[in-house]
This record gives structure tokens, C-alpha cells and sequence, in this order.
């Protein structure tokens, strides 16, 4: 994973992914013919994807995926490095120039753009999604339930002759900045009791669970849950340390705050144990989170 400038966007991306992802037939019993083929690496051999395809299928190239980097790069001025990732399908993390910070709370609490395009080998559409950075929390997160903040882009053969087009999405792509920011200072101005928030997120152990628990009779359920609340509750206050909030006196937060202790938890300490250490690998993963989900959904309903 390499840092790039926007001068030599193309050659470091195409560098970064020096490989092509070729399609095999695959065979059964015997040597007995199939229609399916596999997707592998061409430098490591490695398998890509989970599935197989069909003879009609047409892998993408670097160069597609490096038209879609230099589209970005043309939507926002040239104002770009990158972060490149390979894991069955290309990512690039888009950071754009840090002249659109945006400060939510304080001189403390800043967000800047962050954009993240997938080019998946699973057959479905190129994506690019607008995200942000939260420095108080090391935080890259996507809230792809704001409208407007993710554009699907079809996979045809020859991406590099379509970038009026590609140049519009991401034109569009920029845009939906200002409707994340937008609903996020709305998110700072409204409150949520914490407590009540996690019950929603999580549930909570029955009646019968925490009464076994306090007879001192080990219950996982409840174990769990103390254990997660304490990290939740820890991360919160180091983040309001972090951005000069005032120290709390009960369980009123902000719902800004409230969404991102759940990120913060999913992304560095429950993927911590389990392996899922690599930048790329908690953003991923915690877009795919159902908590992280829930969480977006309840303090949605509270902006819009």
C-alpha cells in the first residue's frame, strides 16, 4: 500500500496493481469438461473470489480500474493521493486535497473527504462511495444511507473511452460532499442517551442472564455485553477528551458522537481480535458491519 501525488497517479497505481486476473477453465472428474471457469492472479497464482464464472465473463484490467482513479483525479482538480488495496477486487482510497476539512465540534473535531472506489471481480457494478476521515478517532467511514454519497458504475470493456462519463460521476460523487456535511453538523446537534442507543444496537442480556450473572455464575451473554459497553463507553471519553468536550455527567452524547464510539469499536477494538488489523481491512469490514448499520440507520432517522 503506497502513498501517491496526483502527477503520477496512473503509473503508481498501475504499479501498485503489476498483475492481471486471468480466467481458467475449470475441470471436473477425470478431466471432464466444464462450463465454469476460475479467476486467479497472474503473479501469485492466487484464487480471486469466492464463486466461479461463466465463459461470458470478462475480467477487468488495471487499466480500467487506473481511468476510474484518473477521473477522480480530473473531478477534483488534480488535489489527490491514493491508497491502493487488492483483496478480490481493486480499492483505491481517493483523499482529496485537505482544504475541505470540515470542523464538526470545536478546532478539534475534523472531518475531510474521503472517497472509495471497488472494482469487484463478483460481477456487480463498479462503486465509488464519498466518505470521511475523523481525525479524533482514525476513523474512515462511509454512510452510505445518505443519499447521493455512493454512484454505481457499469463494467464495460474499454472504461478509458467512457471518461466524459466517468468524469460526471465523480463530478457527482463531489457534490454529494456538501449533503454528508450537511447531515453531519445536523448529527452534532442532536442527542441520544447512550445506554438506550446500545440496547437498540445490540440488545441486552435477559433478566434471568443478569440475575444468574450476579449469584456469580458466569453467563458469556452478559460477559460480552459488559465487556463491549466498557469499550464503547472508553473509546467514547477519550474521543470527547481528544476534541475538548466537556467531561460527562450521564449518558446524553451527541448522535455524532454516539455513531462514531460504535465505528471506532467495530473498526479498532473488536476487529483487534480478530486479526483484522490493516486499514483497508476494518474500513471493509465495518461497512459490512451490522452494527455499524443499525447505528447509521438510528441516527439518520434523527438528521433527516
Amino acid at each position: 500500500m503506497s502513498n501517491i501525488s496526483a502527477s503520477d497517479v496512473s503509473a503508481s497505481v498501475r504499479s501498485d496493481f503489476d498483475f492481471s486476473v486471468d480466467k481458467f477453465p475449470l475441470a471436473g472428474p477425470d478431466g471432464m469438461r466444464t462450463p465454469w471457469y476460475a479467476l486467479f492472479r497472474s503473479d501469485s497464482m492466487a484464487v480471486v473470489g469466492n464463486g466461479s464464472v461463466t465463459s461470458r465473463y470478462v475480467p477487468h484490467s488495471t487499466d480500467d480500474v487506473c481511468a476510474l482513479v484518473d477521473a477522480a483525479a480530473e473531478a477534483f482538480d488534480g488535489e489527490i493521493e491514493c491508497k491502493t488495496h487488492f483483496r478480490d477486487g481493486h480499492y483505491v482510497n481517493i483523499m482529496p486535497s485537505r482544504a475541505d476539512r470540515v470542523k464538526v465540534y470545536g478546532d478539534a473535531d475534523n472531518i475531510w473527504p474521503r472517497v472509495i472506489i471497488n472494482a469487484g471481480y463478483d460481477g456487480k457494478s463498479f462503486s465509488a462511495t464519498m466518505g470521511y476521515y475523523r481525525d479524533a478517532c482514525r476513523n474512515l467511514a462511509m454512510m452510505r444511507q445518505v443519499s447521493g454519497t455512493t454512484v454505481s458504475i457499469r463494467h464495460t470493456s474499454g472504461l478509458r473511452g467512457r471518461m466524459n462519463s466517468l468524469i460526471s460521476a465523480f463530478n457527482s460523487l463531489k457534490e454529494s460532499w456538501g449533503s454528508l456535511t450537511d447531515v453531519i453538523s445536523r448529527l452534532e446537534t442532536r442527542q441520544v442517551r447512550m445506554l438506550d442507543f446500545l440496547d437498540q444496537i445490540y440488545g441486552r442480556p435477559t433478566d434471568e442472564q443478569l440475575a444468574l450473572d450476579a449469584l456469580g455464575q458466569s453467563v458469556r451473554t452478559v460477559t460480552v455485553h459488559k465487556n463491549r459497553t466498557t469499550a464503547i463507553w472508553n473509546r467514547l471519553n477519550n474521543e470527547r477528551d481528544a476534541t475538548g468536550r466537556p467531561q460527562l455527567s450521564g449518558d446524553v452524547v451527541s448522535a455524532w458522537e454516539a455513531y462514531n464510539a460504535i465505528q471506532g469499536y467495530v473498526q479498532h477494538d473488536a476487529q483487534a481480535k480478530t486479526g483484522f488489523k490493516g486499514e483497508f481491512d476494518r474500513i471493509l469490514r465495518a461497512s459490512r458491519d451490522k452494527a455499524v448499520r443499525k447505528a447509521e440507520s438510528l441516527v439518520l432517522e434523527l438528521a433527516l
